[in-house]
């Protein structure tokens, strides 16, 4: 079982920036594909970014590209979620989630290990 850990999130202005940590514990992360989802009120769970074992391998929703940066620290069993210029509709919450994947995805099902969850929300 590993065991899943949000924080860093809160409430911050538009254009302004957060990073979301993620602390696993139970056992060492670095055979687990790791993502980011999100779930605003009334909307289904959503990618948000996954990043591989080897935390070479990448991959953004589209419509964050270039805002938002994933990344790991299988040392520290540590994922982090930097969040830059942020805007209104990326108020959500925002999980964490582990998975023993032999092709990272971007589906939420396919997923082993979820956080509960920290709140996000940009004002205008």
């Amino acid at each position: 079982q590993v065991q899943l850990v949000e924080s860093g999130g809160g409430l911050v202005q538009a254009g302004g920036s957060l990073r979301l940590s993620c602390a696993a514990s139970g056992r060492a992360l670095n055979s687990y594909i790791m993502g980011w989802f999100r779930q605003a009120p009334g909307k289904e769970r959503e990618f948000v970014a996954f990043i591989a074992t080897n935390g070479v391998t990448i991959d953004y929703a589209d419509s964050l590209k270039g805002r938002f940066t994933i990344s790991r620290d299988n040392a520290k069993n540590m994922v982090y979620l930097r969040m830059n210029d942020l805007k209104p509709e990326d108020t959500a919450v925002y999980y964490c989630a582990a998975g023993m994947l032999y092709i990272p995805s971007r589906r939420p099902e396919r997923y082993d290990f979820w956080g509960q969850g920290t709140q996000v929300t940009v004002s205008s």
